[in-house]
């Protein structure tokens, strides 16, 4: 009797949960389902109100997002280069000064790790103006070098590659590859990055996603429209005099961005529970 109670009680919690996720997924794809909507709408029609019926603007809308005068693919490719490499440099390096402050033994390793930590926390806003004045003396300024190279220091990434691999790599593989001869490199390079996958994988979809969406930093180097990102010719979209604002646009160009991001994200999502639960709790 006892153990049917405790089967209906199990049940029952988990038809709660089963219920919940459902109710908040839907939450979360219901923004997308309005996106999508207003992309389908005219400008007069989205400023009458919500309607959960798409409208017959699509192509219209389209068409004119693609004769007006932004670079839309010039846009996505733009987009689309920063933030690869953005992905593809925090993910290496990140991995990389983990494994040597997981590995190595050195004096100031605890006050490093500290260090690292703390700069985390120091905002970009913060850091902007210097930034700015660093980037123009160094005559680089409207070039994609200030949105790429920066993303080399990652402490966030740096900091759940660390605890992942806290959880993950026993010293002990490390020591037995150097005395079969193979160089620190070799080890990293064949050995660390194919154990680390799932974490890389889940750091680089957030890492392409953090580039594909910035606006603060590029917005301020980029003068030419032709080598702007996605968000910030959005932004000057939205920015158009009263006469050629079309909200259509705007959401079919939104829209459009948001694509990319969700290819990554699919392409890529297998990994994610399994990087998330092995990267939060240390072994």
């Amino acid at each position: 009797m006892e153990k049917e109670r405790q089967g209906i009680g199990s049940r029952i919690k988990r038809l709660i949960t089963y219920v919940v996720l459902v109710l908040v997924s839907m939450l979360c794809l219901f923004w997308f389902y309005i996106l999508f909507v207003n992309a389908t709408r005219s400008n007069a029609e989205i400023q009458v109100g919500f309607s959960p019926v798409p409208g017959k603007y699509l192509i219209k809308n389209w068409t004119k997002l693609m004769q007006g005068a932004l670079p839309i693919w010039h846009g996505l490719f733009n987009s689309l280069f920063i933030a690869s490499l953005s992905a593809i440099l925090t993910t290496y390096f990140s991995a990389m000064t983990a494994y040597a402050i997981h590995t190595y033994e050195f004096k100031l390793k605890k006050y490093m790790f500290t260090f690292i930590l703390m700069v985390m926390m120091i905002p970009s806003q913060v850091t902007a103006l210097g930034f700015l004045r660093l980037v123009d003396d160094m005559g680089l300024m409207n070039t994609f070098v200030p949105l790429i190279i920066p993303s080399i220091a990652a402490p966030v990434t740096f900091f759940y590659m660390k605890q992942y691999m806290e959880s993950t790599l026993q010293l002990a593989i490390v020591e037995a590859a150097r005395i079969d001869g193979a160089g620190e490199f070799r080890i990293f390079n064949t050995m660390i990055i194919p154990l680390m996958k799932p974490a890389i994988a889940v750091q680089a979809i957030f890492g392409f996603v953090s580039s594909w969406n910035n606006y603060f930093i590029p917005a301020l180097i980029l003068q030419d429209d032709k080598k702007k990102t996605l968000p910030v010719l959005i932004a000057q979209l939205r920015s158009a005099d009263w006469l050629n604002f079309d909200m259509g646009q705007v959401y079919i160009m939104i829209a459009f961005s948001i694509f990319p991001v969700i290819i990554v994200y699919l392409f890529l999502s297998k990994y994610i529970v399994q990087g998330v639960a092995l990267g939060s709790v240390k072994g």
